[in-house]
């Protein structure tokens, strides 16, 4: 089993986010899993052009760090995704990564994987920011466990509590993954998801030669 995780604060050691995200690979560690650690705020990574090569050839045609961090989350079991609030929002870097990989999202290439967000803000607003990395997740097929937000103005007896709470979670994630455990709710969106997608990728099966290979394959079309 292996999972990557996600740093995305350009803070590196100084970042409230990455005390949960050291948390929950403890208790990735303490469930005997082996864990991997993708720093994308040290990562070349250039914006996407929206050029569509990914769609014809499967392949993101920019040289930078995208692709190598990509194999590695495709090869993954689980992902723990994590970023501080800015703006409410996800860092600018961990976007930029979201924005290189329609690919995976066209393809549904997290498809059964596993995952759960962390995040850190300075006011109340971490629901959205887990959203927004939760649910990219499960727009690529992913299944979700849950995410831990912490609010630093709430002061240091909650950052213990979501330290603990991330601890577990890093435990879950490992369960979660061994017993292949069901979402009926999010195995009906990602079902609902690719009934409404297919239709988008006839659409375009002239311009898109490699995702409609890969439906073809998996039997979606």
């Amino acid at each position: 089993m292996k999972i990557i995780a996600i740093r995305s604060s350009p803070r590196g050691k100084n970042s409230n986010t990455l005390k949960l995200l050291d948390a929950a690979l403890d208790g990735v560690a303490a469930a005997g899993a082996e864990a991997e650690v993708i720093d994308v705020a040290k990562l070349k990574l250039k914006y996407c052009a929206a050029c569509n090569a990914c769609h014809k050839t499967g392949v993101c045609p920019i040289k930078d760090d995208f692709n190598g961090s990509l194999e590695k989350l495709l090869a993954a079991d689980g992902i723990i995704w994590s970023s501080p609030n800015y703006m409410t929002n996800v860092s600018a870097q961990l976007k930029t990564l979201f924005d290189r990989s329609p690919r995976v999202t066209h393809e549904q290439l997290f498809e059964g994987k596993y995952a759960f967000s962390l995040t850190t803000a300075g006011s109340r607003d971490v629901g959205f920011v887990l959203d927004v990395m939760n649910n990219f997740m499960k727009m690529c097929g992913g299944t979700v466990i849950g995410g831990v937000g912490c609010t630093m103005a709430q002061g240091p007896l909650a950052m213990e509590a979501a330290i603990g709470k991330s601890y577990e979670m890093g435990r879950d994630l490992v369960e979660a993954i061994r017993e292949k455990r069901s979402y009926p709710d999010q195995d009906a969106l990602h079902h609902a998801w690719r009934e409404g997608f297919r239709h988008v990728i006839i659409a375009n099966k002239e311009e898109w030669p490699h995702n409609v290979d890969h439906w073809i394959a998996k039997g979606w079309l």
